[in-house]
């Protein structure tokens, strides 16, 4: 037996996803939570999760300890130290069912699932607008897939339904965390309701492939990110430059906001090589 494992942590909050991990003795993996026939073996509410179970001097796990005794209404919702594929285990907020339920409207092409990515807001609001009237002003919420139509954002920035790269590459980061844990006994349907069957790193590949899309060029030389700028598709001088947009149009891929946004845009470059890999093995 090795003298330690890593026990990988998987944290989602307020729509961010981090990674933590540290190192803790081996007798740590032989914590004695019983599930309570919960079908995704959610450990919440369980005093028998002590500090003395596992190792009294790691902070994180005591911690843990201190959240399952004094906070069972809130434990109770969460997956915590379930046990996956090759000894692993995993904090998260969402349970497995709630998991299978959030993936099932974030990858609807109906809702979130854009050809290029995740929208920002859900298409959904396109015909059911969220409305609400307070002192005799009427505030809405639209699906606005391109520029903002308000001045709530200060002119040219939406978040109502464009794709940024920042929440996508963190919500891709968090489906390979998951797939880390749960392995392919989490398999999905992607996009919904398509009958494709997928497990969660084949649905990390399957946004990074759609975010990919947005930069490359089709047999015209028009990529997504340029629109209908005949330039950047058939001149010489102009069709190699390629601009990193602040978002990009939740229908059409295009560019939108600041076009040397390479703060975050550039994560692109990782799903791009991603292809090129796959093309390579299958050529």
């Amino acid at each position: 037996m090795p003298a330690s494992v890593r026990i990988e942590y998987n944290v989602i909050l307020s729509g961010e996803a981090s990674r933590y991990s540290t190192l803790a003795n081996q007798n740590c993996a032989a914590i004695t939570c019983n599930p309570r026939g919960t079908r995704d073996r959610t450990l919440a509410n369980r005093n028998d999760c002590s500090p003395k179970t596992a190792q009294e001097s790691t902070a994180t796990w005591r911690r843990a300890a201190w959240f399952l005794r004094h906070r069972p209404d809130l434990a109770d919702n969460i997956s915590f130290y379930e046990h996956g594929v090759g000894r692993r285990f995993l904090l998260a907020i969402p349970s497995r069912r709630r998991l299978e339920r959030v993936l099932s409207y974030m990858l609807d092409e109906k809702e979130f699932l854009s050809p290029y990515g995740i929208r920002s807001l859900s298409k959904f609001h396109k015909k059911d607008p969220c409305i609400f009237n307070t002192d005799g002003v009427e505030h809405r919420v639209d699906y606005d897939p391109g520029e903002s139509s308000t001045h709530l954002f200060g002119g040219n920035s939406n978040w109502r339904g464009p794709i940024w790269f920042p929440v996508n590459y963190l919500l891709i980061e968090a489906l390979e965390r998951y797939h880390h844990f749960y392995g392919d006994t989490f398999q999905i349907q992607c996009p919904t309701g398509s009958g494709r069957i997928m497990n969660l790193q084949q649905v990390a590949n399957e946004l990074g492939a759609r975010l990919a899309g947005i930069f490359l060029p089709d047999a015209t030389g028009r990529r997504p990110c340029h629109g209908d700028d005949a330039r950047f598709a058939s001149d010489p001088h102009w069709r190699d430059l390629v601009l990193f947009h602040e978002y990009f149009h939740g229908e059409t891929g295009r560019g939108l906001g600041a076009n040397h946004q390479t703060g975050w845009t550039a994560l692109v470059i990782r799903y791009i090589a991603d292809l090129a890999r796959q093309r390579n093995r299958t050529v």
